[in-house]
């Protein structure tokens, strides 16, 4: 018999993604029955984001919206602003049917089961006492077709000043290889393509299990190698500081390791760095990026800068930027600084204001566009595999006929002659935060197709299958 059934409405980082491919997977279990729409639930689920202010204000108004569109309907909070605020916000939310945080995802069918009968339970566990995941399979993925999430690590030990993770989640706990491999190798036999490795920082995997501490990032990826099949394995996100150079052989190796690093380097300035309890420098971020290109010429770098840091000074943000005109990275997100209570930088005085710091990330981005277009520049022309992810509608594929002309010098595609047109992601291309390949023709979603790189259009490339 069918207890009721749920609907997700889901926040935040991949992290929390896989988090509620895992409450999804208890609640089938449990007797809960999967809804497409909010319309057909009895239960709505706002699986939260409460790593800076506009996630928790958007993660509130979530519950809020679903509350004032569906009185009749339950609905719970969960994730990682109830994790963090569980307390508070049973008083103040009373919108909230529900509490749960994320230290314990099993309490979601607790809370489910308490929620149904009019109860209102606050259920939040020590971050400690969680597993890491992989306990249960996730047999509804959130991602596009082909690609699936594995989480390896939680929590965080690196004790960044700015960051509430550990606050959240709690200290590193590391899955153990095995149990990863086991996990991956069911993923690649019921079909998925890309895995994509995700923790808060993967080159601390494995040092709260590994003999001396040392990372077993290099381990995992060359048992993965082992395994026979067509996928790829992409690694998101390495902290610079403790970047394990033994993978580098690894991924040269093997094509199917992704040489696409994501290396939240933060800052360049000295004295912001060590406020940050960061450890490297410019220098040294420089040289890892030179040592990754030596390496592996193709690589793509991918980093997060955070800007309006206390104490930022302009000579503090023009290091940062002569350190991003160096590193020429590839992709580059920009983000301004959020006070977070309980982070060591939450007192710290020489707070930067919001406008100041609203300048300089739009100074990053303004000045990553010309960077980010030439280091693509270098595909134009090649082939590269295409991760098929959507058919384009009528009106989309006429604004990618417009694209893909331009990106073709006025070549092919033009407004008077729509074609059929697909969207993907080639290796160069993690989910989600950088552009996209528009791909002409129409192709099955979660499809490898191998395609010939005509152009580049903004963020995205333009391109045409040469195999069907």
């Amino acid at each position: 018999m069918i207890k009721g059934k749920f609907y997700l409405d889901n926040h935040g980082c991949a992290k929390n993604q896989v988090d509620g491919e895992e409450v999804a997977a208890r609640l089938e279990a449990a007797g809960y029955s999967w809804a497409a729409t909010a319309a057909e639930s009895d239960i709505l689920i706002v699986n939260s984001c409460g790593f800076i202010d506009d996630a928790k204000k958007e993660s509130i108004d979530a519950v809020l919206g679903w509350k004032a569109a569906y009185p009749g309907k339950r609905v719970i909070l969960a994730g990682c602003l109830a994790q963090r605020y569980a307390g508070e916000l049973g008083e103040s939310l009373p919108e909230a049917d529900g509490i749960v945080g994320n230290a314990d995802l099993g309490a979601v069918v607790t809370a489910a089961d308490a929620v149904m009968v009019g109860a209102r339970p606050v259920l939040v566990a020590r971050p400690e006492t969680a597993p890491v995941g992989g306990s249960i399979r996730r047999g509804r993925l959130l991602d596009f077709p082909g690609t699936a999430h594995v989480k390896i690590t939680e929590g965080c030990s690196n004790r960044c000043t700015y960051c509430a993770i550990p606050l959240i989640r709690g200290s590193l706990r590391s899955r153990s290889v095995a149990d990863i491999l086991d996990e991956c190798a069911w993923l690649i036999a019921r079909g998925e393509k890309e895995l994509v490795l995700i923790g808060q920082d993967l080159g601390s995997y494995g040092k709260d299990l590994a003999e001396g501490g040392g990372s077993l990032l290099p381990e995992l990826l060359g048992a993965l190698g082992e395994i026979d099949g067509g996928f790829r394995v992409r690694t998101l996100y390495i902290h610079p500081d403790n970047f394990p150079r033994a993978i580098l052989p690894l991924i040269a190796a093997d094509s199917r390791l992704l040489p696409y690093f994501d290396l939240p380097f933060q800052h360049a300035s000295g004295p912001i760095l060590k406020a940050m309890n960061r450890h490297g420098d410019a220098a040294s971020y420089l040289a890892l990026i030179a040592e990754i290109r030596a390496a592996l010429p193709d690589a793509i770098v991918r980093s997060t800068f955070l800007v309006g840091f206390p104490g930022e000074s302009d000579a503090d943000f023009e290091a940062l930027r002569r350190f991003q005109d160096e590193a020429r990275l590839d992709w580059l997100g920009a983000f301004a600084y959020s006070r977070e209570e309980g982070t060591a930088a939450w007192a710290m005085k020489g707070r930067v204001a919001k406008k100041t710091a609203s300048a300089r990330k739009k100074a990053i981005e303004d000045a990553q566009g010309p960077i980010t277009a030439a280091r693509l520049a270098r595909f134009v022309g090649r082939e590269l595999e295409v991760l098929v992810e959507e058919r384009l509608d009528t009106e989309a594929a006429q604004a990618a006929s417009v694209g893909a002309s331009k990106a073709a010098g006025g070549k092919g595609a033009g407004t008077g002659d729509i074609e059929e047109f697909s969207i993907g992601r080639a290796w160069l291309q993690a989910p989600d935060v950088d552009g996209l390949v528009v791909l002409r023709g129409c192709f099955e979603p979660g499809t490898m197709v191998r395609a010939r790189v005509l152009g580049v259009n903004g963020v995205d490339l333009d391109a045409i299958p040469t195999r069907r």
